[in-house]
């Protein structure tokens, strides 16, 4: 069953997820966030876990804390709930800021292309447009715990 599932996962990245999730207008989702309290932000992150059937193979790294075999789906949103970026198919027993660090979004946040063209001044210091998460995520200058 856990080879099904990668099937279907990795057939959704390859086929749908470009045509699907996409970032959207940075400025409406930081002006948003802006007019919800938190401004200069760009999303909000964090990770849930989606139940599967135990696979034969590597089982238990699909355990996860609460003894549920699940994989991690890691989910980035805008100020209303859409998603703008999806990470899915980590075993249940990988923490979210390692899927976090492994994960597409990470390294293009880290690099400065993420949302690339928003930055904000206040007085003469440069800010990048964060992203929001609990405190499961590693605080950077691009993310707010």
């Amino acid at each position: 069953m856990g080879v099904a599932v990668m099937q279907v996962a990795n057939a959704i990245i390859e086929l749908l997820l470009s045509k699907v999730v996409t970032l959207g207008n940075v400025q409406v989702i930081i002006d948003g966030f802006a007019a919800m309290g938190f401004p200069n932000c760009g999303g909000a992150i964090d990770g849930t876990h989606i139940p599967i059937l135990g696979p034969d193979h590597q089982g238990s790294q699909y355990i996860n804390q609460k003894g549920h075999f699940s994989m991690v789906l890691q989910a980035l949103v805008d100020h209303k709930g859409r998603f703008t970026n999806i990470n899915v198919g980590w075993p249940g027993k990988v923490h979210d800021a390692r899927v976090f660090k492994n994960s597409g979004l990470f390294r293009r946040l880290q690099e400065g292309i993420y949302f690339s063209d928003h930055k904000i001044t206040v007085g003469d210091v440069e800010m990048p447009i964060v992203i929001l998460g609990d405190p499961a995520y590693p605080l950077m200058p691009w993310l707010m715990k």
